[in-house]
């Protein structure tokens, strides 16, 4: 089964209640809880970094493994709009492992949630064959305006923060400006909360997987298509890997057609890319052809 497929299941196995305080559950970059009378809501994200998966001790210094584990949690948070607050981090490690290591690890982490504000409130430290962290990232939202994957629309304009395709480049290669991106992603907190504030984006996303696959995600929450005619890449990336490869935690947001969107925030560029169409049939196009889904799916067949 894919990754949708196992998580279209469980949907259906879980129960909903009108009286339920989790107003999105599975299905979007973070779960919401609506706290009664609560004049914001609660974000929630977890996500998993082991060792062999998303990095390898060979290649990845142990403080680029603490940053990238908290930046893959910040950038959930920034997906939805909100201010990160919190993390719990759950970290395994094997036989042996230095002091030095360790220290090194939590140093790389620690910093990147200074620069957003976040403390590190507890987590679990076990055992294991190899390296793995769960990072939970929490945060905040005004109270039912948290930017969602359902809220694209037909027409609306759809933009990508960034170059795209910098991750994947940067696996491959050992060294320079596409290997630093790919080591220590940078979580676009602030221009998420910029897109909920004062753009009032229709829809956002964090691209993790790849364009073509969370694009497709996109369209599946909105019960829209879409269609793309342009793809900014990261300097040397190919066009496989600006649409397919992963790890590039840009943001992927649409906008109203008559929108006004800036060319730069912060000195981070926002490309719009195309436009969503009618569904409910989840087509995504590039250049008017079907663009095959192909981006990283751990179940994938």
């Amino acid at each position: 089964m894919t990754e949708a497929e196992i998580l279209e299941r469980l949907k259906r196995r879980m129960r909903s209640s009108r009286h339920s305080r989790v107003v999105m559950g599975i299905g979007d970059d973070c779960a919401i809880y609506r706290g009664l009378g609560a004049a914001e809501d609660l974000l929630l994200t977890t996500d998993l970094l082991i060792e062999g998966v998303h990095f390898l001790r060979a290649t990845h210094r142990p403080a680029d493994i603490g940053h990238k584990a908290l930046a893959r949690g910040l950038s959930d948070i920034a997906a939805m709009g909100g201010k990160p607050s919190f993390c719990l981090l759950s970290l395994a490690l094997p036989k042996p492992i230095s002091a030095k290591w360790i220290d090194s690890f939590y140093s790389g982490l620690l910093k990147l949630a200074a620069a957003h504000g976040v403390l590190l409130a507890g987590g679990d430290l076990s055992r294991a064959e190899q390296i793995a962290c769960d990072i939970v990232c929490a945060g905040t939202v005004p109270r039912a305006q948290a930017l969602l994957r359902s809220g694209a629309r037909p027409g609306d304009s759809i933009y990508v923060s960034g170059a795209l395709g910098g991750s994947a480049l940067g696996l491959a290669t050992p060294r320079g400006a596409a290997q630093r991106r790919h080591r220590r992603p940078e979580p676009r907190v602030e221009l998420g909360q910029y897109l909920r504030k004062t753009l009032h984006a229709n829809a956002a996303m964090d691209l993790s997987d790849g364009l073509s696959i969370d694009l497709a995600r996109m369209c599946r929450a909105s019960e829209t298509s879409a269609a793309i005619d342009r793809v900014p890449r990261f300097p040397g990336a190919t066009m496989e890997q600006a649409l397919h490869g992963g790890e590039d935690y840009e943001l992927l947001f649409t906008m109203r057609p008559e929108a006004r969107v800036p060319a730069v925030f912060r000195g981070i560029p926002l490309t719009r890319i195309g436009t969503m169409l009618k569904g409910p049939e989840t087509r995504v196009l590039l250049d008017g052809k079907p663009l095959p889904v192909l981006g990283h799916d751990h179940f994938r067949r």
